[in-house]
């Protein structure tokens, strides 16, 4: 998660979707200046590369213990469920 801002470094996946789903909301709406609209944009994508990195972070913990046809137990990562 390197060059994101140390602010949306800290956020938690849940406060920075929550952020991002407020940015978009606003873009929409259509109303502010163009520049705040640039500015909030850049913001919107920074927290949605945050937002990835975290589901990222996830699936990669998250893994799935089998047993082989043998009994030998292993375990399968999660993007091979």
């Amino acid at each position: 998660m390197a060059d994101l801002p140390p602010d949306i470094a800290a956020l938690s996946f849940e406060d920075a979707l929550a952020e991002l789903d407020r940015i978009v909301r606003q873009l929409e709406d259509g109303r502010g200046k163009l520049d705040d609209a640039i500015v909030a944009y850049e913001r919107g994508a920074q927290l949605k590369t945050h937002c990835a990195a975290k589901l990222d972070e996830a699936r990669a913990k998250v893994d799935r213990i089998v047993l082989g046809p043998d009994g030998t137990v292993a375990v399968e990562a999660a993007d091979t469920v």
